[in-house]
């Protein structure tokens, strides 16, 4: 299976200079728990829910000083909508992380790639697998 069956259309990114509330309410207004950064039409980070809170409020920072750049994290990992579903699966385990923006043949972000729409793509004990790998350095 390709990518583009699995992933999740219609992402959207931010400027690293987008206020951390900002980003907030994106992600709130979305449903969505992570915002790929983009500068000069280039991916360059990702803010996550998790990047807010461990990043600024853990640490005791004022998040409306802050913007995206302050708290993403930078070297962005991404997959590409023709990708074979498995390369990305191998690529999120071996990196440890959760979800991978998409881009198309142009370079352009085409959506998002995430674990729950894996779930819904998979074969239940590919998922189960998959899950397990990915979620490892939590154990």
């Amino acid at each position: 299976m390709k990518v583009r069956k699995a992933m999740h259309h219609g992402a959207v990114w931010l400027s690293p200079d987008t206020s951390l509330p900002e980003v907030a309410k994106t992600m709130h207004d979305q449903d969505i728990g992570a915002i790929p950064i983009g500068e000069n039409d280039r991916l360059i980070g990702m803010v996550t829910d998790r990047d807010i809170v461990c990043r600024t409020v853990a640490k005791g920072q004022d998040p409306a000083k802050l913007t995206a750049r302050d708290v993403m994290t930078k070297g962005i990992s991404y997959c590409q909508i023709d990708d074979d579903l498995e390369e990305a699966l191998e690529r999120m385990e071996r990196q440890k992380i959760r979800r991978l923006p998409v881009i198309d043949e142009n370079k352009r972000l085409a959506g998002m790639l995430c674990l729950g729409d894996i779930s819904h793509a998979a074969a239940k004990g590919e998922t189960a697998d998959i899950l397990k790998a990915v979620s490892s350095h939590h154990a």
